[in-house]
């Protein structure tokens, strides 16, 4: 597991924000936290995160709202949202905002692990994509030039 994989996770449940934390860096991971959506966005701006599970009620703003503001890095943040909340038009507004998964509270310790896994693998696989697209891009303009 790499052990420089950032996750934020947003949340104004401050018993979910260090159960999640500790879950997670129980895995390896490194966890930062923020229990609002300015806060969030702020980190993002800041700080660079691989992941980010990401409440769906703030006590500021809308966690679907939140997925348009926070800024993606690395070569793209996943986006997992959580909610207390289950309901198909959050499921399905969610999704049309760009989330990555969705997870229901009381979150499953074991689902949460293998949903942060396949979002940490489709990230790495984006990431030798882009790689690759721009290598094949350096090799055409290489050979333009000549």
């Amino acid at each position: 597991m790499d052990k420089n994989v950032r996750i934020l996770i947003v949340d104004d449940d401050e018993s979910i924000r260090k159960t999640m934390k500790a879950i997670l860096e129980d895995e390896g991971y490194q966890v930062d936290f923020a229990d609002s959506g300015k806060e969030a966005v702020q980190k993002t701006n800041n700080a660079a995160y691989n992941l980010a599970l990401l409440d769906i009620r703030l006590p500021d703003m809308d966690g679907v709202e939140l997925l348009k503001l926070m800024k993606d890095s690395v070569p793209r943040t996943r986006k997992i949202m959580v909610t207390g909340y289950p309901s198909m038009q959050n499921a399905i507004s969610a999704v049309n905002k760009n989330a990555d998964a969705y997870l229901v509270k009381p979150v499953d310790v074991e689902k949460l692990l293998d949903t942060v896994k396949e979002q940490l693998q489709l990230q790495e696989e984006e990431r030798k994509f882009s790689e690759q697209k721009v290598a094949e891009f350096i090799e055409s303009r290489v050979k333009e030039l000549k």
